[in-house]
């Protein structure tokens, strides 16, 4: 008996440790999200592939995530970097060498001051960061690797359209080449546009008149507690998104939910024409070169975005389905006393989390924190796919001990409708850098996905 009692406590001690360590982790990683300084920060490493460099330009590598053991740095950290930039070399170039780099430092401390306007948590908005993003973007060319890194963790809302077009490989890393190429690519939406938009429906297949008439129903459904997507410009600048997007993917065509996917980019590329909250935003008086514009960001957004889920919108959603049963094993082996109760209740996963793969949580969370997660999904890369299933999987056990106190009507309800109107970044922030924790734990384990 004595024995049975020693091994129990022992059981017990070793749960108890276990969990200490793993609540320890989750206050490190919440502590680096909110800027503060730790020991260890998040590092994106390539892959040991071979570097190419006019790979790096175009396209976004492969990325793992690690610990390093440099602590996160502070704003005394940067100011020593920053008077040391500053120091004589006597060089006989010195004078020279100390002008360009007043020069550039005057434009990263006008940039940091911007960061008093910027209505977001402290983590994407601190001196600090906002120094080090100016940094990363004034060089000539943008390494990729590191942009991801300090992306991860929240971009100041005025960088945010700059940075997630180089994120998604849209607009190319090298400066030089930047401007031109956003330009033609501009130009080759309107091209579409004017081929399989703006015809008359006698030019146009049976499929592809129902294809807009059900894209005409959508767009006024389209995240409908934000009063500025019903605008008639609004929506008629998204009829025009997902239709040439769907004419111009014909393996998935146009899929409902797709229509979420845009918002995101459209808020953020109309912020650098239109200021204060988006509640007194109107597209009115904008010219209309500079909606086709931002269409045309908008569309090579999307379809960069969706070009590593495209069987997400195939045929029966493979892809989804498939994330879903992951996310099932997932939870099964994070907190196995939920996860028995759902299957107890006979609660599918598909029933609540479909939704959440097809429109990547937008119907989920308040609109206002919809850019600083997708801060994250796009520092992610081509590894997104995979770490949805831990921000899923984050988010559903945030409720973890009220959906044990439910039967199967009742799980169904409180799924569809989420508590979270009244959330901040506060518990935004902690539901990534949870996920960051168990993907840290599990994603070298492949064998804990398996069934």
């Amino acid at each position: 008996m004595s024995n049975n009692n020693s091994h129990g406590e022992e059981d017990q001690r070793d749960k108890e440790s276990l969990d200490s360590r793993f609540n320890q982790t989750l206050k490190n990683v919440q502590g680096l999200l909110k800027g503060r300084s730790i020991p260890g920060k998040i590092l994106l490493t390539r892959r040991p592939d071979p570097l190419d460099d006019s790979g790096l330009q175009e396209q976004s590598p492969s990325y793992q995530r690690s610990f390093s053991q440099n602590d996160a740095g502070t704003s005394d950290d940067a100011d020593k970097t920053v008077e040391g930039g500053f120091r004589n070399t006597n060089n006989s170039d010195s004078n020279t060498t100390v002008n360009k780099s007043k020069s550039s430092m005057l434009k990263i401390e006008n940039a940091a001051n911007e960061v008093q306007n910027s209505p977001i948590g402290t983590r994407a908005t601190d001196s600090t960061r906002v120094v080090k993003f100016s940094r990363e973007l004034s060089g000539q060319t943008v390494i990729l690797e590191r942009l991801r890194e300090l992306s991860w963790s929240g971009v100041p809302p005025y960088m945010r359209p700059n940075v997630w077009r180089l994120l998604l490989g849209y607009a190319p890393s090298n400066s030089d080449r930047r401007e031109g190429a956003l330009r033609r690519k501009r130009v080759e939406y309107l091209d579409c546009v004017a081929q399989f938009y703006d015809i008359p429906d006698t030019e146009r297949s049976a499929d592809e008149i129902s294809m807009l008439r059900q894209i005409s129903v959508d767009c006024p459904r389209t995240v409908p507690d934000v009063a500025f997507f019903q605008q008639a410009q609004v929506q008629k600048s998204l009829a025009r998104i997902l239709y040439t997007w769907a004419i111009r993917h014909p393996a998935s065509g146009y899929v409902q939910g797709i229509n979420d996917l845009v918002t995101p980019f459209l808020v953020v590329f109309l912020s650098e024409y239109l200021k204060g909250s988006i509640d007194s935003w109107s597209l009115s008086d904008m010219p209309s070169e500079k909606i086709s514009d931002i269409e045309a960001d908008c569309y090579w957004s999307l379809s960069k975005l969706l070009d590593g889920m495209q069987d997400h919108y195939t045929f029966a959603q493979p892809g989804i389905q498939r994330l879903v049963f992951k996310l099932k094993e997932l939870v099964r082996r994070i907190d196995e006393p939920v996860s028995r109760h759902m299957e107890d209740q006979g609660l599918e996963y598909l029933q609540f989390a479909f939704r959440w793969f097809n429109c990547l949580l937008i119907r989920e969370i308040p609109f206002h924190l919809i850019n600083r997660l997708w801060d994250t999904y796009l520092a992610e890369g081509d590894a997104l796919p995979d770490f949805l299933i831990y921000i899923f999987a984050s988010f559903l056990l945030t409720w973890s001990d009220e959906l044990q106190k439910l039967d199967f009507q009742e799980m169904v309800m409180f799924l569809q409708h989420l508590p979270t109107q009244n959330w901040t970044y506060q518990e935004l922030e902690t539901v990534l850098s949870r996920a960051y924790v168990w993907h840290s734990m599990f994603n070298k384990s492949p064998s804990h996905l398996a069934s």
